[in-house]
């Protein structure tokens, strides 16, 4: 299973922004969807985003779409999740996880490649 590392996250105030890293081996944002999930203290893992091989994009919910954009970097086999007006209730551990060429879902089940996360705390 490809690597996939997290980094960027942090503690900021509301209304700020955040950029996050995930750095995968090369070619994996190639061929793979790529996607971003968090999970809040004491709550079930949810789905942010995702990006296709080609470059479609998939995000969870207006709030999200109208803050968050995911894109990536072949080249540097890199995805990133860039946060704007972060609200305390963004507050999560951010996850990166591949899924197979093709796959659309947005279930937590149908990505089998996880990395280890990162913490992102907005205050108010």
């Amino acid at each position: 299973q490809a690597q996939l590392v997290e980094s960027g996250g942090g503690l900021v105030q509301a209304g700020n922004s955040l950029r996050l890293s995930c750095a995968a081996p090369a070619k994996t944002t190639m061929w793979y969807t790529m996607a971003w999930f968090r999970q809040g203290l004491g709550k079930e893992r949810e789905f942010v985003a995702a990006i296709s091989r080609i470059g479609s994009v998939t995000y969870n919910g207006d709030s999200v779409k109208n803050r968050f954009t995911i894109s990536k970097d072949d080249r540097k086999s890199t995805v990133y999740l860039q946060m704007n007006s972060l609200q305390p209730e963004d507050t999560a551990v951010y996850y990166c996880a591949a899924a197979q060429p093709g796959n659309t879902s947005t279930a937590v089940s149908s990505y089998d490649n996880w990395g280890l996360g990162t913490q992102v705390t907005v205050s108010s």
